[in-house]
């Protein structure tokens, strides 16, 4: 790893912590519990312009940090982050891969493509994640019946999807602009 890597990383991983413990948070609400935020967009814009390592990377920095700092309600709490973009990063790279063969598309396209892969891999780790660990006893869950998991998950679904939507288009976006001036 060269030394403009490291720096990205550091660069990156600062302002992601820097976001993720200011006050710019926004209940969900339709579920308070859940908190919209910021956090992740320098994330994806990592991944996008530096690949997977670098985003890797600033997550698992991100996460140590949580757990030392702000582990949330629940002490496991930054492992349930973790699993969202990771899985989150990985639907933007399977596209990214897909996408390489068929480097035509427009960006209007690709930004698309890697929205819904994102929101579609997301979700789909976010519900089992949830469905899995909230019946577990604290630090892993909440000790939830099997009840009041069904009724939490769709609210998951809801915020993991749209916080995917607008991460990812402005994550997309802040990464061109990271390109367009590292070319120059």
């Amino acid at each position: 790893m060269n030394t403009r890597t490291i720096a990205a990383i550091i660069i990156f991983a600062a302002l992601t912590i820097v976001l993720n413990l200011s006050p710019l948070k926004i209940p969900a609400p339709y579920a308070p519990f859940l908190i919209y935020q910021i956090w992740e967009i320098p994330i994806v814009a990592a991944f996008l312009v530096y690949g997977a390592r670098v985003g890797f990377l600033i997550t698992v920095v991100n996460t140590l940090v949580l757990f030392v700092v702000y582990p949330g309600a629940l002490p496991t709490g930054p492992l349930y982050n973790l699993a969202a973009i990771l899985s989150m990063l990985l639907g933007l790279g399977i596209t990214q891969v897909l996408i390489g063969r068929h480097s035509s598309k427009s960006e209007p396209v690709v930004a698309t493509l890697l929205t819904a892969s994102g929101v579609a891999l997301r979700v789909l780790a976010m519900t089992l994640v949830n469905y899995v660990f909230l019946r577990l006893p604290s630090p892993i869950g909440y000790s939830l019946p099997e009840e009041a998991i069904i009724a939490t998950i769709p609210l998951v679904v809801i915020f993991n999807a749209t916080l995917a939507l607008y991460t990812i288009p402005i994550g997309y976006s802040l990464a061109r602009t990271v390109k367009a001036y590292i070319k120059n």
